[in-house]
């Protein structure tokens, strides 16, 4: 017999050299394809984290206007008439007024657009004042009626006839009325708003009118730069509220000349006659108006021509163009946003 014969096994064969380089070019031209597309992919994503966080700072920003501008000047009123043409306000001893012309919403127009002031009190009670029992030189005052306050909190003492200088003060004690006696509160020299030195000191007189505010409230919005930021002008405190703004702009909403009128039938820049608020334009305000304009932060890139086409005109606000603060503004995206907001306080402390 003979012997078996082993089966036959075929050969196996490797990857040629040229298989190898070519699927080593393929993989080369699917990498740069696939990095490509993920460069691209994280370009856009960051134009659109951009202008999302452009967008959300805007609208917190214009919620923050809106809420301080619907208090705008809770104490500030009473009996149909506004009580301060003047203020006299200190923190401790540095002085906030001495006795400057005042109203509790103020636009005013400068290189960096308008700032807008904005006063008020804390407590709903601030709508209602009393009258005084007795003569105030503004270190004590006794009251005809009950005023529900406490040591620590800030009235306001204002004359009867509208439109004098009226003083903020912090109520350091209370001495309770009785059958005989009436309600006094006093002023030390202790006090948060009692240690001013002005250049002239209010003085009150029997039937002048005393609010209570429980502490004031100051709130200044303006633009820096491209930064749109919150002041406080009591406490000296900032802080920023939206970054690329290029443009901040607000417009008072007015009734007619003709008295007695409730409409609001104009919307009027701080300019001219109401360049300046005062005892004869305050009554004829009854809004506000207030817009920013927002640019995108990432420039998008042009397109195959070298032209970019981001925006195609200039942003405008309340109907007047405004001119970005780049020269390439094409490749930039804008937005605009506005918020009208009905000054509540001051329509209903002036309503007869």
């Amino acid at each position: 017999m003979s012997a078996r014969r082993p089966p036959f096994r075929r050969a196996q064969r490797g990857v040629s050299i040229v298989e190898l380089m070519v699927g080593m070019v393929i993989a080369l031209l699917v990498s740069l394809a696939a990095g490509g597309s993920a460069m691209m992919f994280t370009a856009s994503q960051r134009q659109g984290v951009g202008a999302g966080g452009v967008g959300l700072g805007a609208a917190s920003a214009m919620a923050a206007l809106k809420n301080d501008a619907a208090l705008a000047g809770l104490g500030f009123f009473g009996d149909s008439s506004y009580l301060c043409g003047q203020l006299s306000l200190s923190v401790d001893a540095t002085l906030k007024s001495d006795g400057a012309a005042f109203t509790p919403v103020r636009i005013t127009t400068g290189d960096d657009g308008d700032t807008i002031d904005i006063v008020y009190g804390e407590r709903v009670e601030s709508g209602a004042n009393v009258l005084l029992n007795a003569d105030s030189d503004g270190t004590s005052a006794e009251v005809m009626s009950l005023l529900p306050v406490t040591a620590g909190q800030a009235v306001l003492l204002a004359p009867a006839t509208a439109g004098g200088d009226c003083l903020v003060r912090t109520v350091t004690a209370v001495t309770a009325s009785t059958d005989t006696t009436p309600q006094t509160l006093t002023f030390g020299a202790a006090g948060k708003y009692n240690q001013g030195d002005f250049t002239v000191d209010p003085s009150f007189a029997e039937r002048d009118r005393i609010t209570l505010l429980g502490d004031v409230n100051w709130n200044r919005y303006r633009r820096v730069g491209n930064t749109l930021v919150l002041d406080r002008p009591l406490t000296n405190a900032t802080a920023v509220l939206a970054r690329d703004v290029i443009a901040l702009r607000a417009q008072y909403g007015i009734s007619a000349a003709a008295a007695g009128s409730t409409t609001l039938e104009d919307w009027q820049d701080a300019s001219g006659t109401f360049a300046t608020l005062d005892a004869a334009t305050l009554p004829r305000v009854r809004a506000l108006r207030i817009g920013i304009v927002t640019r995108s932060p990432q420039r998008e890139k042009p397109n195959a021509d070298g032209d970019c086409e981001a925006s195609l005109a200039k942003p405008q606000l309340f109907g007047t163009e405004v001119e970005p603060d780049v020269a390439d503004w094409q490749c930039y995206r804008y937005r605009t946003s506005t918020v009208v907001v009905p000054l509540r306080n001051l329509v209903l402390g002036l309503k007869e």
